[in-house]
């Protein structure tokens, strides 16, 4: 068997392009609280168009809900999110989309579910129809355009969620866990179509617990700990020389019980 051929090296010039261009997103003090719990505190992070920025850290640090922050599910109790440097609002949501741990499905059929979101966004007649078309090749779902969506698989599901925002051309793609549970078939299906996404200009942010997902897909990592954020900075730096207790602990498999860091990344 031959050895797959090697991923090309990273283009340096456009690495250093990419990390100083223009915020699409910046968090700023971001925090949340609920039951008297601070969940989130005191987050600052910029988010680079164009890059793919995974977030780390174990059960309960606050990724979920730092990623509803973000798209604005959720109002922050205190701190701002930026849209291209203005505050985030109901436009900046419509250039967004966002793909959760557990697939949202409407109750119509496959093809219906990217009818319908396309229809929602705007987009309408023989253009709707050729997305639609072309989401279902890129899922490897167009046997299955009639089926409803609710009884398809997991992976299924997903590859379905996933290939309907993308059909939307979102500018940022929010993933939260969107290969959790599922076997390396359907996790490679989903990385495909993650990496369609970025060709197609997108710029993603996904939550993830997977450190070999993180390698293959993140040009950035963001490693939270108790609601803060511990480090973040280039993921080929964060996975292999980390700075924080925090992140170098979770990254060897140690548990880590140490007060939760203070410490802000160099790309924040």
């Amino acid at each position: 068997m031959r050895e797959p051929a090697p991923a090309p090296a990273p283009d340096e010039d456009a690495i250093v392009s990419d990390v100083f261009a223009p915020p699409v997103m910046e968090a700023r003090g971001l925090s949340f609280a609920a039951g008297g719990a601070r969940l989130v505190d005191g987050v600052d992070l910029t988010i680079r168009p164009g890059r793919r920025l995974a977030v780390m850290g174990p059960n309960g640090a606050g990724k979920s809900l730092l990623l509803r922050l973000l798209h604005g599910l959720i109002a922050p109790s205190a701190g701002a999110v930026l849209w291209r440097g203005r505050p985030l609002d109901a436009a900046a949501r419509r250039a967004q989309g966002m793909v959760f741990q557990r697939p949202v499905m409407l109750r119509r059929s496959v093809l219906g579910n990217l009818r319908f979101a396309l229809a929602v966004r705007g987009v309408g007649g023989a253009e709707r129809a050729r997305r639609a078309d072309e989401a279902l090749e890129r899922a490897r779902l167009t046997h299955l355009a009639r089926r409803p969506a609710r009884v398809l698989s997991g992976g299924e599901q997903q590859r379905l969620a996933l290939a309907r925002a993308i059909a939307c051309e979102p500018e940022l793609l929010f993933l939260d866990e969107p290969t959790a549970s599922l076997d390396p078939h359907s996790t490679q299906a989903i990385e495909a179509l993650i990496d369609e996404a970025r060709r197609r200009g997108a710029t993603i942010v996904i939550v993830t617990h997977d450190i070999g997902q993180a390698r293959r897909l993140a040009d950035d990592v963001a490693f939270l700990h108790g609601g803060r954020l511990a480090e973040s900075g280039l993921a080929s730096r964060v996975l292999s020389a980390p700075s924080s207790d925090a992140a170098r602990a979770w990254l060897e498999g140690r548990l880590y019980l140490g007060p939760a860091p203070t410490l802000q990344g160099e790309l924040s």
